[in-house]
């Protein structure tokens, strides 16, 4: 490796409080070379965010501060820099892009004075120059009409041209690092390839240096050059990308790559997914759990010519029979009516036309009756385990609640109730005194599945639930879903984004494309030998582990 342009030397960080001193990085050492790109990844806590905050200076709080360690750059060492020199640092010498950009775009500027802002203030360009130039630059991060687009605000682009936007604000100053902070976690597999293709064509085009935090192994296989894996605040192994992923030598990482949920390939998969489809599903013509028929749900819109009304459709004519005991996966990009689709199910959203049917009860035609049934017999797990908690109630509280309205079990048998419903999701009793915020992601989300349960339910919709966890807690979620499914004869609706999941857990796929349904079928038959560009398009964007395999996001197919 060529001499560093970024060098961390036994960097400590702790935090103080009521409790006394934490540390939260332990002597963490790190080199960055030039035009290399060097993913960081580690669950959520191992320090990932707090260390390049930290190159910085930007600690998120006055508790938080850096007791020992060096941070080389250009001949300087960052930590000790004055407030002055390290502004002059942040966004000129090294910039930062973040993983939600709504929360790091201004929502009453507009996106091109955003950009315009860094240019001026960096690189002192006039107001026209730097509009000039702010212009080119969103036409490299992609924007296909960067003039319309630069007077636009951030809640009118989606999540990937946020995210692009974002991008363009972090380069308007020129950097010679850039910091990517899980700049992909909430995008569709298609929005994220294009993303993470961005990227790899701005170090080529511009000699960018890149360190890209993500708790995915996938992403980093397809994208960087080296690997630090963190854990509990500590780097446990460093290295070149192809050595770690072929030669784990700590037993957390071989953790996390045997937990990536990568695509299967070879023949012998297919036989047994095959197998077990044909064990799983109920034999004969039996009557479909769920039913839908031609269902449509349109959305009015506002305006229209002679007063004529406008509408969206957000599903359009889809009709789809899932069985008791299937596991189903709903995949597509962001937009295309999967979740729609699953609260319809569920009685949720009005139907404009088509039906749907639970165990034989049409929801348009005994609305109420089949509501009530939904309610004893259906329920659905959240994307975020934190919000779909009520704050206030103990994790107790709140699966009790659900078997008081039930009121399948006595009032004196709740408690106990309660316990078996934790233990049923692998969370200690102990955890009905305590409140989500003291938990993390993955145990919320277990909360979440233990308050889908306690309806005593025959069908579990998931909607995107894992998205927001790291790849292990996703892979303990998912073998939760799996000894669930096996042990208590549910029915499963998984939707999700991440196909390589839905590979993993589910019999049968569909693939929602603009409200529609493109293609369904087994998971081995679709995934081995889709019929359809789209399915074809989704599968060759995911991330795989195998650092020889392409990343692709072929053009045209994909709109972001």
């Amino acid at each position: 490796m060529s001499a560093p342009l970024l060098s961390v030397r036994d960097l400590s960080v702790v935090v103080r409080n009521g409790e006394g001193e934490q540390t939260l990085l332990d002597r963490v050492s790190l080199d960055l070379a030039p035009g290399d790109i060097l993913g960081l990844v580690g669950e959520s806590g191992s320090g990932k965010s707090l260390l390049c905050r930290s190159l910085v200076q930007l600690l998120p709080s006055r508790a938080i501060s850096v007791t020992r360690g060096e941070v080389w750059m250009g001949g300087r060492d960052l930590l000790a820099l004055g407030d002055a020199q390290i502004q002059a640092v942040r966004g000129a010498e090294i910039g930062m892009i973040f993983q939600n950009p709504s929360s790091h775009l201004d929502p009453v500027m507009r996106v091109g004075d955003q950009i315009v802002e860094g240019l001026r203030f960096h690189r002192k360009l006039n107001r026209a120059a730097a509009q000039e130039e702010a212009i080119a630059l969103m036409g490299q991060v992609g924007f296909t009409d960067p003039a319309r687009q630069f007077a636009a605000y951030p809640h009118e682009f989606s999540g990937g041209m946020r995210q692009r936007a974002m991008i363009a604000v972090a380069l308007s100053c020129d950097p010679k690092v850039l910091i990517a902070d899980e700049p992909t976690t909430a995008l569709d597999v298609t929005i994220q390839a294009q993303i993470l293709r961005l990227l790899m064509e701005l170090r080529e085009r511009r000699g960018l240096s890149i360190i890209l935090i993500t708790h995915d192994l996938g992403v980093v296989a397809q994208t960087c050059d080296r690997i630090a894996v963190m854990r509990q605040g500590r780097v446990v192994e460093v290295g070149d990308k192809r050595d770690i992923l072929a030669r784990p030598q700590h037993r957390y990482t071989k953790a996390l790559i045997s937990s990536h949920p990568s695509m299967p390939t070879d023949e012998a998969n297919d036989v047994v997914d095959d197998k077990v489809d044909a064990a799983r599903l109920p034999a004969g013509p039996a009557r479909p759990l769920v039913e839908i028929d031609d269902l449509h749900i349109r959305y009015p819109l506002s305006g229209g010519v002679f007063g004529r009304r406008r509408s969206f459709s957000a599903v359009a004519g889809v009709s789809l029979q899932i069985r008791a005991g299937e596991t189903v996966g709903i995949v597509g990009e962001s937009g295309s009516g999967k979740s729609t689709l699953a609260r319809a199910m569920l009685g949720l959203i009005p139907i404009s036309d088509g039906h749907v049917t639970f165990d034989g009860a049409s929801l348009r035609l005994q609305r109420e009756a089949t509501l009530t049934k939904m309610r004893q017999q259906a329920a659905m797990v959240f994307q975020d385990p934190f919000n779909s908690l009520n704050p206030r109630l103990t994790i107790g509280q709140t699966l009790a609640e659900v078997l008081r309205v039930q009121g399948k079990v006595a009032p004196a048998a709740i408690p106990k109730r309660v316990d078996e419903l934790l233990r049923l999701v692998e969370l200690d009793p102990d955890y009905a005194g305590r409140r989500p915020r003291q938990l993390s992601g993955g145990q919320c989300q277990r909360a979440g599945i233990a308050r889908a349960l306690a309806v005593d339910p025959r069908l579990i919709v998931a909607d995107e639930c894992v998205a927001a966890l790291d790849v292990t807690i996703q892979a303990q979620i998912v073998a939760l879903f799996q000894r669930l499914v096996r042990t208590m004869d549910l029915t499963l609706v998984f939707i999700a984004h991440d196909l390589a999941i839905v590979r993993n857990l589910c019999e049968r796929v569909v693939v929602m494309h603009h409200g529609r349904i493109v293609e369904e079928g087994p998971c081995a038959e679709v995934f081995e030998r889709p019929r359809e560009a789209y399915t074809a398009a989704l599968i060759a964007a995911i991330p795989d582990i195998d650092p020889d395999r392409r990343l692709l996001a072929p053009p045209g197919l994909l709109a972001s």
